[in-house]
């Protein structure tokens, strides 16, 4: 069991790395979209934050996660926006869903994996 969180923490850690990085250094280009994620993400990119605190978030939550430092905080910050991932692919671009899919299932199995650190946040006061 410790062997596979190691290798999904920097599994996903390099995928998050890789995926801010490319969009701070404009290393990819644009994919074709369908319509309605072009009006989804036209949205987005006038707000001009959103998308750059989402893109930090990945890097910030990818480097604790490769490094294997505050992975329990990386893994709460880090939920909300894999639950968008899944929820924008699933809607709106669902040829890129199993990436998804496979982002969302390791979050949980790093929530899984270390469960006894987020016990206390359960506990009714």
């Amino acid at each position: 069991m410790k062997i596979a969180t190691i290798i999904v923490r920097v599994l996903l850690g390099l995928t998050f790395i890789y995926t801010s990085m490319s969009f701070f250094l404009k290393l990819d280009p644009q994919t074709a979209s369908t319509d309605s994620f072009k009006a989804f993400h036209a949205g987005l990119a006038v707000s001009s934050y959103i998308i750059p605190l989402e893109k930090a978030i990945e890097l910030l939550c990818g480097l604790s996660f490769l490094m294997g430092r505050y992975t329990t905080l990386a893994n709460v910050v880090i939920f909300p926006v894999t639950i968008n991932i899944l929820l924008i692919n699933y809607f709106l671009t669902p040829e890129t869903l199993l990436f998804a899919i496979a982002i969302f299932l390791g979050n949980l199995f790093l929530i899984y994996g270390h469960w006894e650190n987020y016990k206390p946040l359960f506990k009714a006061q």
